[in-house]
């Protein structure tokens, strides 16, 4: 196999592979024994009918797509070793030769990583993050205790007001005609949530129990049903009670309820030394935050469209599966969000630009300073995998296998590089 590379634009190359013949003999031989039971030849049994019967009557060419689907990737991989490119996007092939006996060539044309000029990484001037525990603190946390521990209590002596809790029967309408997935009963709405689109839930303030509404609400213009987006509709709202919640006293008697403590001043305590250590953890992820943003703010670089596209792709992914854990599907988060795909990846676009940009100079750090994983920082860091897994270090290991270690090692290396700056990084 030879191979020659062509730059064309700014961070797009070419490469012309070529594959003698011999190793196309072999793409054939494979994809003939992987098709030749497709073959219906008279006179021969389901599978039996020579290769050269086979190519006489459909033609040699019916071979040729499997052949290359098992002769390219290899060679491609080889091509782009053999010229220590960096690659970021699927190649764009074509096949400039191909035939029997004859060289395989062609083309692939790559996204290639960008470079990267570092700014001064040593010397990061960052705003000190604020670890001070204060009263707002312990007693927001106290509230939010007390809520969680709230009655449920049936209001009759005064009309809905923000924060009240609406059991609602409902039926939505566009143009007198109902909708499909437009209509509950029993249904709970707290009133400020903005589970519901438009001024849904903002139109039953000032409502009692036993009113009958109508809400009058217009959907997205990006909303998922198609034939909802941009329509004006009227829910028919029958509101059949109305609850908040009673919140307990916050004493003695209430840090006994909800602690092992039996003094108010004793919870408040334990809570501040809580707060204490969540702050301090808190603090410690936000100064690396802010360190990396600053060397980031002070690197250039130009990044291909296919690298924030790809970085999109993987946060829609990770947003699907925490989608998942709630019980939902993407199709029914964007159903009641009233979003579409569209919107969700455009909402994207800039974490991921902001993600891939931190990923590159990390690795212009990891490079510039020649950053290695020693086999005791593997190990440790090994080690701590399979303790935060709760899994046993062996098995960690087996799952290692192959190029696993080299992204695991990969990952450590970047870290390292995170704790550099952050150790140069000034605080004022």
């Amino acid at each position: 196999m030879t191979s020659k590379l062509e730059n064309l634009e700014k961070g797009v190359a070419k490469l012309t592979i070529e594959v003698d013949a011999k190793r196309f003999e072999e793409g054939l031989k494979h994809s003939f024994n992987k098709n030749k039971t497709h073959f219906k030849i008279d006179g021969f049994r389901n599978g039996k009918a020579p290769r050269s019967i086979v190519e006489k009557m459909y033609g040699v060419q019916v071979l040729y797509e499997d052949a290359v689907d098992y002769i390219l990737p290899s060679a491609y991989e080889g091509a782009v070793r053999e010229h220590e490119l960096q690659v970021v996007s699927r190649p764009d092939v074509d096949i400039v030769q191909i035939g029997k006996e004859q060289n395989l060539i062609f083309t692939a044309v790559v996204t290639l990583k960008p470079d990267v000029i570092l700014g001064d990484y040593k010397a990061a001037i960052i705003e000190k993050v604020n670890e001070e525990v204060t009263d707002e603190d312990v007693n927001a946390e106290i509230k939010k205790v007390a809520e969680s521990n709230a009655r449920l209590v049936t209001v009759d002596n005064r009309p809905a007001k923000m924060g009240d809790i609406l059991t609602i029967d409902f039926e939505g309408f566009v143009d007198d005609i109902a909708f499909e997935g437009g209509k509950a009963e029993n249904y709970e709405i707290t009133i400020g949530s903005k589970t519901f689109i438009d001024t849904f839930e903002e139109q039953l303030i000032g409502k009692n129990a036993g009113d009958d509404v109508e809400v009058n609400v217009s959907f997205p213009e990006n909303y998922t049903s198609e034939d909802l987006a941009g329509k004006k509709a009227i829910f028919k709202v029958a509101i059949k009670e109305v609850t908040e919640k009673e919140l307990p006293e916050i004493d003695d008697d209430f840090a006994q309820d909800v602690s092992d403590f039996n003094t108010l001043d004793e919870y408040k305590n334990d809570i501040r030394s809580k707060i204490q250590e969540e702050k301090k953890e808190n603090a410690k992820v936000e100064k690396e935050n802010r360190a990396i943003r600053k060397v980031v703010e002070n690197a250039k670089m130009d990044i291909p469209k296919i690298m924030i596209e790809n970085q999109t792709d993987k946060l829609i992914h990770n947003f699907e599966m925490r989608i998942k854990q709630n019980g939902l599907t993407l199709e029914q988060y964007l159903q009641f969000s009233g979003q579409n795909m569209n919107s969700v990846r455009e909402s994207l676009k800039n974490e991921a630009e902001e993600q891939v940009k931190v990923s590159l100079v990390l690795d212009a750090i990891v490079t510039e300073e020649k950053i290695i994983v020693t086999e005791e920082e593997f190990e440790k860091k090994l080690e701590e995998l399979a303790t935060s897994m709760k899994f046993d270090i062996n098995k960690v290991k087996e799952g290692l296998q192959g190029g696993k270690r080299e992204e695991f090692e990969d990952e450590i290396k970047l870290q390292k590089a995170v704790e550099l700056i952050v150790s140069l990084a000034k605080e004022e």
